[in-house]
């Protein structure tokens, strides 16, 4: 995915699409800085209904703001799902598209990789430490 800004086309480094239901999808991209930095963009794009066309809505995330911001949206969602809505079942959803990397799971329950999305090597080089994290959040 790339865009013209400043007549400079800005490549994403690392990109993950999220499909959230039928209209609306998020984009996670990592973009390099002319000073060779890195930034998170995050896109929430929604298909218009009397239209062609999306809406596209975008938050640039900078290195120094990503503990705080991470920090404010687990406390965030933590919240809804244990104070707001302790007896909703949030796993109910996880049966969707999964997001690019993620296993996807057949009529029968089991996990199969078989029609799983393509995988950049950063994502197949997680440290056993990330997958621990990665399995923190999944168990809200």
């Amino acid at each position: 995915m790339a865009y013209e800004n400043n007549d400079k086309k800005m490549e994403s480094v690392y990109s993950v699409r999220v499909k959230a239901g039928k209209r609306r999808t998020y984009f996670f991209d990592v973009r390099e800085t002319r000073g060779s930095d890195f930034y998170v963009t995050i896109t929430e794009s929604r298909k218009r209904f009397d239209s062609d066309g999306y809406d596209r809505h975008k938050i640039f995330l900078y290195k120094e703001d990503f503990n705080k911001f991470m920090k404010g949206l687990n406390e965030t969602v933590d919240h809804v799902k244990t104070e707001l809505m302790p007896d909703f079942d949030f796993d109910a959803f996880n049966h969707d598209t999964p997001y690019e990397g993620d296993e996807q799971q057949d009529s029968s329950g089991s996990m199969s990789s078989d029609n799983a999305p393509s995988v950049s090597p950063s994502q197949n080089e997680q440290s056993s430490e990330d997958n621990a994290s990665n399995e923190e959040v999944d168990k809200w």
